[in-house]
């Protein structure tokens, strides 16, 4: 069940979204103890996303507060997501849109980590990338794609053939050197992956499909899964065991959650 502002969220309460898709939100993986990696990350990007979307700011403290509440049933783990839109949103004037309410709703988690991943590439740059907005539409049809293609999900080029991120997830690669690369470009700042580079050393250089398939070992990273290797790019196989990649596992499971 979805609770919109504290109360049991309706059709109608939805609807705006569903023809909009105007808004923005954060998933965050909940384990046992009700902890939360990186619960203060996910808080400043509603902050900072809730000021691109709206104008407006967000109280931390009233999103913690829902956030607990909603997790007073589930059983961990489980993942929590706070939507932010505001149901009163008129498509014609979407600049009238400055009332935005908080969604929660909760889901079943799967495992850490989940087996590996193929990727397919596909040339795809999202809308305003910097934002974890909820127009998937483009993300979604480029996942739609790949698994069409017997790919598990894509992997997104820029117009310059620069690897930039996955369908719902940032990827890394690890060179010949043991290095950890992320790659620049537009793409969204996930959690895990600052949560990562907080804690490990790495480079932030452009990397061609060419480079990223040239590279030892690709890996996808997001809240729900941790640190996910890839073991292939389209038809080219990638190694999804190394001393690296076990030690991006350990220091992300290492991680002290938060409580909301």
């Amino acid at each position: 069940m979805a609770t919109l502002d504290e109360r049991a969220a309706t059709a109608d309460d939805l609807l705006p979204l569903a023809l909009t898709a105007y808004g923005h939100f954060t998933s965050m993986r909940v384990d046992e103890g009700r902890r939360i990696r990186g619960l203060s990350l996910h808080m400043e990007r509603l902050v900072r996303d809730s000021r691109i979307v709206f104008g407006t700011v967000v109280d931390t403290g009233r999103v913690r507060d829902l956030v607990a509440r909603a997790l007073d049933g589930p059983e961990t783990p489980c993942v929590v997501r706070v939507t932010h839109f505001d149901p009163g949103i008129d498509i014609g004037h979407p600049e009238d849109a400055t009332h935005p309410q908080i969604m929660v709703n909760v889901r079943p988690a799967g495992a850490l980590s989940p087996p590996p991943l193929t990727a397919r590439s596909v040339r795809y740059e999202r809308d305003l990338p910097q934002v974890k907005h909820c127009g998937l539409t483009g993300a979604l049809h480029a996942r739609r794609t790949a698994r069409l293609q017997g790919f598990d999900d894509a992997l997104f080029l820029g117009p310059d053939d620069q690897v930039s991120e996955g369908g719902t997830w940032n990827v890394g690669f690890i060179d010949e050197n043991g290095t950890v690369i992320w790659p620049t470009g537009p793409v969204l700042p996930g959690v895990t992956t600052a949560l990562l580079q907080q804690r490990t050393p790495f480079k932030v250089v452009p990397v061609t499909l060419a480079e990223a398939k040239a590279m030892p070992v690709a890996f996808a990273t997001n809240t729900s899964i941790g640190v996910r290797a890839i073991s292939a790019i389209d038809d080219t196989p990638m190694a999804v065991e190394h001393p690296v990649l076990t030690m991006l596992r350990e220091t992300y499971l290492s991680v002290p959650g938060e409580e909301p």
